[in-house]
């Protein structure tokens, strides 16, 4: 891989939250960018539901600083559904939306990073790399259990687990609600 490889990241919203709380830590989106813009970047995908009842979205703040930021930000509204126990739910899987924009763009690009450990997207990875894309997978094994599918992780190029970027990527300012990576998150 050189300088000069044109590259994509797509960041499953949900997923990769999860995969940072599981591990102790919030994602600084900013150092996210940092790390991939001068890495022949062309477009850096967010994909995430969000709840659009009226109600204030915790989520709103973030999209908004990315879309802001140079993300391109794909969102679609939450489904509530009420569970077998009546407590309310919120549904909305990305994965279509992520397989299509990254499919219609595979002619423009020679490698993608994919922020999500959803074993679901091992059919977008093959296909991904049938069109001669190198296709790197981030998300961990260092949780029990592991946050990504091992088939995602046997069919990527390569694995990145998300351990080994926290320094890079999590944010440290506890003014603002940060946390430093855990230090006690298994080997």
């Amino acid at each position: 891989m050189t300088r000069n490889d044109r590259l994509a990241v797509f960041i499953d919203g949900a997923n990769l939250h999860a995969t940072a709380k599981a591990l102790g830590f919030d994602i600084d989106f900013k150092k996210v960018l940092k790390l991939y813009k001068d890495d022949g970047l062309v477009r850096i995908g967010y994909y995430t539901a969000v709840h659009e009842d009226g109600e204030f979205s915790s989520i709103r703040p973030l999209v908004d600083w990315l879309d802001y930021n140079g993300f391109n930000v794909v969102t679609k509204a939450a489904k509530e559904y009420h569970d077998t126990q009546g407590r309310r739910k919120l549904k909305g899987n990305m994965d279509v939306e992520i397989c299509v924009d990254a499919l219609e763009l595979a002619p423009h690009l020679d490698r993608l990073v994919l922020f999500s450990g959803d074993g679901d997207f091992r059919h977008l990875v093959a296909a991904l790399q049938r069109k001669g894309l190198r296709v790197t997978v981030v998300s961990t094994i260092k949780t029990q259990p592991a946050m990504c599918a091992d088939e995602l992780r046997r069919q990527a190029d390569e694995f990145v687990d998300i351990v080994d970027l926290a320094n890079a990527i999590s944010r440290v300012d506890n003014e603002r609600g940060g946390r430093r990576p855990r230090e006690d998150v298994p080997s």
